[in-house]
């Protein structure tokens, strides 16, 4: 496929890119990249606070909350922070778009490639507090999560990306569909919640963003999103996913000629 050799083939280039869009985004800041790590990370030690310790969240399954919570919501900073800057970039880089021929199909992955530093260093922070409690990850399903992720990611911001560089509020509009998915997705509740609404439940499962935060607790708690009873929501998310995709490269591909004009 066409994307796929354009990444590969300049994929120097967009590694390097992806460091320095890192750094520029503290450059002006006294702790400069510190702060990309301390941010994610108090905001997440301020919900364990307010949910184990002040409101006394109990977590299914009679794990410790902390080690419920802390991967689910590394996650899903992970893909909020990286799904809201990718659809961005294109605008975010619109002097590469018009000045010289640049591959524009890596913009997205440069962004990508940025958020991935603090997304990585959440997952250490889970990986190490989870230990502390005996919780030890499965390498193996951590890698799969993680590559599965990427692939949601890629997909749903080959979309994005090209619809906000052509409809620029679009990206406000992604801002509350983001807050809505945080909250429709069982991050700081859980799933048993919706027994009692079979329908709803099925809708939520099937969701990318529940599989995928399910999929990284699932990793510390001994379960296995790809079989067990997930079987049907891994068809699931790999299906949303392609098709995607498919309709987002459709989309970037149809309309990336016209990115230097309306940019």
């Amino acid at each position: 496929m066409e994307f796929i050799k354009t990444i590969f083939k300049n994929r120097k280039i967009t590694w390097r890119l992806g460091k320095s869009d890192f750094k520029n985004r503290f450059a002006s800041t006294s702790l400069g990249s510190i702060w990309g790590f301390l941010q994610p990370f108090v905001f997440m030690i301020t919900y364990v606070i307010v949910f184990q310790y002040i409101l006394k969240t109990p977590a299914p399954g009679n794990y410790p909350y902390t080690v419920w919570f802390l991967p689910g919501m590394a996650m899903w900073l992970c893909l909020n922070d990286s799904i809201m800057s990718a659809s961005n970039s294109i605008r975010t880089y619109s002097y590469l778009v018009k000045k010289v021929v640049f591959p524009i199909d890596t913009i997205p992955i440069i962004s990508l490639i940025s958020s991935s530093f603090v997304s990585i260093f959440l997952i250490i922070i889970a990986i190490v507090v989870s230990a502390i409690y005996s919780f030890l990850p499965n390498i193996f399903m951590l890698l799969y999560v993680i590559f599965a992720a990427y692939c949601f990611l890629i997909a749903f911001t080959r979309f994005t990306s090209a619809i906000t560089t052509l409809v620029p509020d679009f990206s406000n509009l992604l801002g509350i569909l983001m807050q809505l998915f945080f909250w429709f997705t069982p991050i700081i509740w859980n799933l048993n919640m919706l027994e009692r609404h079979k329908v709803i439940l099925q809708i939520v499962k099937c969701t990318p963003f529940t599989y995928l935060v399910t999929g990284i607790r699932d990793v510390f708690l001994g379960g296995n999103i790809i079989t067990d009873n997930y079987f049907i929501y891994t068809i699931a998310f790999w299906i949303i996913t392609t098709l995607l995709f498919l309709w987002g490269n459709y989309i970037f591909n149809k309309n990336k000629k016209d990115f230097a004009d309306v940019l």
